[in-house]
């Protein structure tokens, strides 16, 4: 039986305050050729749940298994080694099912991970502060661009345009609604970035300058100079780290300069997980604090003079007014801020450079390797684990020959920035330590075939 409490009188009363004609008008926004005119194609309306568990364990066996075949996939999402001890942990049923904790005398062990996890995070980015995780990369990134407009009173941002274009593609959604002015644009296949280019864009008017480091090509770039131009205009300068294994190697865009830092943090800790979830990493400059979204825990002492942690600023809708809230983000993601933080703790400091220098030299031989191939040409020669090649032939379809044959060559940039012919031929490829030089001989002998 359906459990429908609204009945057409109330529906419509609804309606009618919000001024909508059909609820099918709340989803104007929506492309029209991405709605259903009607039930999902080729689903029966009901079966038995054998039959679905069969159908959808045939579904599963389609996948190409990113632990069984040559893995060189990165753009935002990293395949690493995850200790078994992380997911054994994580699964522990005081951590499980860990939500915000409101009463923080009977949520200690909650709080204190969280402190931690915040503690480990600005050390890594580099920044005074950091909250308790955000949802993920792109929406912390586009959190940190409202926050700037809050602080400086400025409404244009302008990205890099070495920004992951979906990173880009969440600031324009959302600026849709805000009224924020984003200016952005495409990356050139070359060797180097548009840092000069984004210090000549700084006016008067702008509120940040959002740049990826390393960038969507794997470019990695001084930001020192670019932070100093962005405070000699009062405008924020927003450093987006997708891959955070690689603050154990290069300097973080906390020591350059950068107001604000934001990332992607599956990469310690979290899985692939078919793109999520995941969890956003959020630091900036203390002076910024009470501007920033999400929640921050804090140590202090109680009654009798012991240690403690408590919710020190959360500033959000449930808790203000909501036209007072920094945030929208309702929910951190406490169990991937976990897995990290235990990674992380599991590693140490000398633990992650090792980490990083071990994916900078197996991604270095990998490029000397793939770059001796007839028709491959590489592109960006200084990088840290992920690099960029141009083909004799459009990417897109030997990145699919290549998967026809169980090797996940790459992220083409023709997927990424589709009809844009100048970087069709652009294949990223990322080398983790899991990767091996078997793996990457097998990569390079397939090129040559497909690429002769």
């Amino acid at each position: 039986m359906r459990y429908l409490p609204l009945t057409d009188t109330d529906r419509s009363e609804m309606l009618n305050v919000i001024g909508a004609s059909s609820i099918d008008a709340l989803f104007a926004d929506v492309p029209e050729e991405a709605r259903l005119a009607g039930p999902i194609h080729g689903l029966p309306h009901h079966a038995s749940e054998l039959a679905v568990e069969r159908h959808m364990s045939a579904l599963a066996r389609q996948n190409v298994v990113a632990g069984e075949v040559p893995f060189f996939l990165g753009c935002g999402a990293y395949r690493h080694h995850v200790p078994a001890s992380v997911d054994h942990l994580i699964q522990r049923g005081e951590f499980l099912t860990a939500y915000t904790p409101y009463q923080p005398e009977i949520a200690q062990g909650t709080l204190q991970m969280l402190f931690e996890f915040q503690t480990q995070v600005a050390r890594l980015l580099g920044t005074d502060v950091a909250n308790a995780s955000m949802y993920d990369g792109s929406t912390a990134c586009w959190e940190a661009i409202v926050m700037a407009r809050r602080v400086t009173r400025r409404a244009k941002a302008i990205l890099s345009s070495g920004l992951h274009p979906h990173y880009v593609s969440v600031a324009n959604t959302m600026a849709k609604f805000t009224g924020d002015d984003v200016h952005s644009s495409l990356p050139a296949l070359s060797a180097t970035g548009d840092i000069d280019a984004l210090i000549a864009a700084i006016d008067d008017d702008t509120s940040c300058v959002v740049v990826q480091y390393p960038d969507i090509l794997g470019r990695i770039a001084d930001l020192s100079e670019l932070a100093a131009a962005c405070q000699a205009k009062k405008a924020l300068l927003i450093a987006v780290v997708t891959e955070p294994v690689a603050l154990g190697a290069i300097r973080s865009p906390g020591e350059m300069g950068a107001d604000i830092v934001v990332g992607e943090g599956q990469s310690i800790g979290v899985g692939l997980q078919f793109g999520g979830p995941y969890v956003g990493l959020f630091g900036c400059k203390e002076k910024y604090v009470r501007q920033m979204p999400g929640r921050l825990c804090g140590e202090t002492v109680d009654a009798e003079g012991k240690r403690g942690f408590v919710l020190t600023l959360s500033t959000r809708e449930q808790h203000i007014r909501r036209e007072k809230a920094t945030s929208n983000i309702c929910t951190n993601s406490g169990l991937c801020a976990l897995a990290f933080s235990i990674h992380m703790t599991l590693l140490g400091e000398k633990g992650l450079r090792g980490l990083a220098e071990a994916n900078h030299l197996a991604a270095s031989a990998a490029a000397d390797r793939l770059a001796k191939v007839p028709g491959v040409e590489l592109v960006t020669p200084t990088f840290f684990n992920e690099f960029t090649l141009k083909l004799s032939k459009e990417a897109r379809p030997i990145v699919r020959e290549l998967a026809d044959r169980r090797i996940l060559a790459g992220v083409s940039l023709g997927r990424l920035y589709p009809g844009v012919e100048a970087l069709e031929k652009g294949l990223v490829v990322a080398v983790t330590e899991t990767a091996t030089a078997e793996d990457v001989e097998t990569l390079a002998t397939a090129l040559e075939e497909v690429l002769a």
